[in-house]
């Protein structure tokens, strides 16, 4: 390895990082003895070893490719098609279907490439202001409208079953879905050409899930995220299992360690523990439905369904303007993950006036009619952006709730510098009650387990 060749590899694992992945000086040794050994020649060869060898959890792949694809491009520069006579929209259209029909991997490679050059560049691709666009390509090219046509080319003026047609359409969107995917990695490496590898990779490539900010997460990232809810609550399961097995060991028993110690010549070799016997601890969620902090909740929700097991009680409340207990919603092991948040908005009573967030009212809905739930070895967590409308706060009712629980936790899911700005209250509740920034499942995972009792 001489040259330029270490300089790229140190500066790909510093994009990693700088995406979340812990690439270390020990792997990044690895990396580069995997290049030694691998060479340069095998493109595909090269990413699966710098992916063994840099990857170390699940969901971080698709951001080690997005990278892969900057610092190790296919290519550089415009494509040779797009040397030579330039195609037009309708042409280019019509190659993409003939490719999409066949399943042509190579062409779809080489159309993206002349796509992202015909359709994706901006002001001067040379100027400060220029660049290539994968949006732009795609809105030009609009590739998902060639599925009928794809279709009928697939059938060849056949009559398909039922069956068999339902399979070609989906394989058909999986198609066009891996070909906007290729026009993605096309325009960040000719906007990395222009724009520098370093600033692309920081504002261009999609986080990994555990880092998806809940508040501005899409819907196909929110999909995505609750597929991670059961591998993320067998993680947190055994966290909290371990934890519980520590903390029954309690204080030194002085006369059981003495008396062992008579067999090593009154050396305490073995000392003996005053073990506790803690029972498994309750749990109260308070969440607000409202807006887009729904999905921070439905996803806590169903990470706690997944945790049950971990809790000798569980009893969930939801409201907007109003509150309402969804316990029956979440705990039953038929809750639908994708529809959940919509079923408590129409089978529970949460929206009563105009679907804003009313925490006074709500909160003392809740103290009014369900503080027996909480008691002495209950935590409490609360989870919203404390954002009151204007409203008041009912500081009282968080003082109710707290003087009869072990714990309560406030999760809000907004950026902590937001806090108190506009209509939040999230400073005025932080003095009664402790607050934390909970704005990905990175930092969810962290303060369930570090805050929940064992």
């Amino acid at each position: 390895m001489t040259g330029g060749v270490p300089e790229r590899l140190a500066s790909f694992v510093k994009a990693l990082r700088a995406q979340g992945i812990p690439a270390g000086p020990a792997e990044t040794v690895d990396a580069a003895a995997a290049l030694e050994v691998l060479g340069m020649d095998d493109r595909a060869l090269v990413r699966e070893g710098l992916a063994a060898a840099l990857v170390r959890r699940g969901g971080q792949r698709a951001v080690f490719d997005a990278a892969f694809d900057l610092y190790f491009p296919a290519g550089i520069g415009a494509p040779e098609r797009a040397r030579e006579e330039p195609s037009t929209l309708e042409e280019l259209r019509d190659e993409l279907a003939a490719a999409l029909a066949d399943g042509d991997e190579q062409a779809l490679a080489q159309l993206a490439g002349l796509a992202v050059d015909l359709l994706g560049q901006y002001g001067s691709a040379s100027g400060p202001g220029g660049g290539f666009s994968a949006h732009q390509t795609l809105e030009r090219l609009q590739p998902q409208t060639l599925i009928a046509r794809v279709l009928a080319a697939v059938r060849g003026g056949g009559a398909r079953g039922e069956f068999t047609d339902r399979l070609d359409r989906d394989e058909i969107r999986r198609r066009v879905e891996g070909f906007r995917g290729r026009v993605r990695t096309e325009a960040r490496r000719r906007a990395a050409e222009v724009r520098g590898r370093e600033r692309v990779a920081k504002h261009a490539i999609a986080p990994a899930p555990d880092r998806v900010d809940f508040l501005i997460a899409s819907r196909n990232q929110l999909a995505e995220l609750r597929r991670t809810i059961q591998p993320l609550s067998r993680k947190l399961a055994t966290r909290l299992a371990a934890r519980r097995k520590r903390t029954t060991r309690g204080q030194i028993d002085l006369r059981r360690t003495l008396r062992r110690s008579l067999s090593t010549g009154g050396v305490p070799l073995r000392p003996a523990y005053r073990h506790r016997r803690p029972g498994r601890p309750e749990i109260v969620l308070l969440c607000d439905l409202s807006g887009s902090v729904a999905g921070f909740a439905n996803f806590t929700m169903l990470l706690v369904q997944a945790l049950r097991d971990q809790f000798s009680k569980i009893r969930v409340f939801a409201f907007v303007d109003s509150a309402d207990e969804v316990t029956h919603l979440v705990t039953t092991g038929t809750a639908d993950p994708e529809h959940l948040g919509a079923r408590m908005l129409s089978e529970a009573a949460l929206v009563r006036w105009d679907g804003h967030s009313d925490y006074g009212g709500s909160l003392r809905q809740f103290t009014e009619n369900w503080l027996d739930a909480v008691g002495p070895r209950t935590s409490v967590l609360i989870l919203g952006d404390a954002r009151t409308n204007g409203g008041d706060p009912n500081l009282d009712a968080v003082r109710a709730i707290k003087s009869r629980a072990r714990h309560v936790y406030w999760l809000n899911p907004e950026r902590r510098s937001l806090w108190s700005t506009g209509d939040s209250a999230a400073l005025e509740y932080a003095d009664v009650v402790e607050m934390h920034e909970c704005r990905t499942v990175q930092q969810l995972s962290a303060l369930v387990t570090r805050l929940l009792p064992v």
